[in-house]
């Protein structure tokens, strides 16, 4: 294998047009249900490295972890009637948008009370009852869905909006282009969300990307909002901002997400020296973590004690527990099910 120059990621955008954080008010209970989504997926994500670990779960899967406070901060602006496409990195995304985890881990499990009977797996749960359109396999094409799904909502005069989350990685591809000249002309409610975690797989963004991402929605004349996106609080206003604009019938918006996935491009991606340090993962482990930021904030500005976030941890970790428990127990599909719900 040829040798290659690991290049050190900023630990925030070089050029921001972030929203800052600073002096948003998130009520009490409302910040501290943001914490324990934060917490539900990071242990979820956590669950599932062992279980592929010990070969209970097969094949591969994207971990969310690190990456938190997008799918939550953008979600938690949305109401139960907007709807989300997600894509191969989307455990967060399904949780967030009301997902029950023993149901999740029962999909990765191929087990028959999975969202999609067992037969989506990790890259292709959907839940259309949660306002789920499902998580794609297929770089950048949850895009085209939520935008198909804003325009139904356009034509049958609803206040509804969806929301497509995409890596950086989908930039590359044409239909991300093709859907946002679309929407930008029919003035659609979508929001595109695109998470920057730096590295399309093993590769360094800025080698694979020419100029800045915000450029590319601007060029349609869709507003862009880009921000921390290990700070949940310049998330949610950002998005709530766009998603006021959509449902206003004010036309599609870009929210640019910098953050950082913790684990590898898949579960396999465990020699991860040769494209990026383990002093970099471990700045953003230690100064960049979502839930930690959240925690010190709501520490210093709403005086909640230590222990209350314990008790959130812990409670959490009973829920992973109980939802592990009930996908090992729950029995496979009939084989006789291979056939169902196949299309041709």
């Amino acid at each position: 294998m040829a040798t290659r120059t690991i290049r050190k990621t900023p630990s925030a955008p070089a050029r921001s047009r972030s929203v800052a954080a600073k002096g948003i008010e998130v009520p009490k209970p409302r910040a501290l249900d943001l914490l324990r989504q934060m917490w539900e997926i990071r242990l979820f994500e956590e669950r599932v490295y062992d279980l592929l670990g010990k070969n209970q779960i097969k094949g591969a899967s994207h971990l969310y972890a690190g990456e938190e406070a997008v799918a939550v901060g953008a979600v938690s602006v949305l109401r139960d009637d907007d709807w989300i496409t997600s894509a191969h990195r989307g455990h967060g995304h399904c949780l967030a948008k009301g997902a029950a985890v023993d149901r999740m881990f029962a999909e990765l499990l191929g087990k028959q009370a999975g969202y999609c009977r067992g037969k989506g797996g990790s890259m292709h749960i959907a839940d259309p009852e949660t306002g789920n359109l499902g998580a794609n396999a297929i770089v950048g094409a949850g895009s085209g869905i939520a935008t198909g799904a804003a325009l139904s909502m356009k034509l049958r005069g609803t206040d509804q909006v969806s929301v497509a989350f995409f890596g950086e990685g989908a930039m590359g591809q044409g239909l991300v282009y093709e859907v946002m000249n679309m929407a930008a002309l029919w003035k659609l409610p979508v929001i595109y969300v695109c998470e920057n975690n730096h590295y399309s797989e093993y590769t360094y963004f800025r080698e694979t990307l020419a100029g800045e991402l915000r450029d590319r929605p601007a060029a349609f004349g869709i507003p862009v909002a880009e921000v921390d996106g290990q700070d949940i609080r310049s998330v949610y206003l950002a998005a709530q901002e766009l998603v006021r604009r959509a449902r206003a019938g004010e036309g599609p918006g870009f929210l640019i997400c910098d953050t950082y996935r913790y684990y590898g491009h898949h579960v396999g991606d465990i020699n991860r020296g040769y494209y990026r340090s383990k002093e970099e993962e471990e700045r953003w482990h230690t100064d960049r973590d979502p839930i930690k930021l959240m925690s010190a904030w709501l520490s210093e500005q709403k005086a909640i004690p230590a222990s209350i976030f314990t008790a959130i941890e812990h409670k959490v970790g009973e829920e992973i527990a109980q939802g592990v428990e009930f996908a090992l127990n729950t029995p496979y599909p009939d084989a006789r099910e291979v056939y169902d719900n196949v299309y041709a």
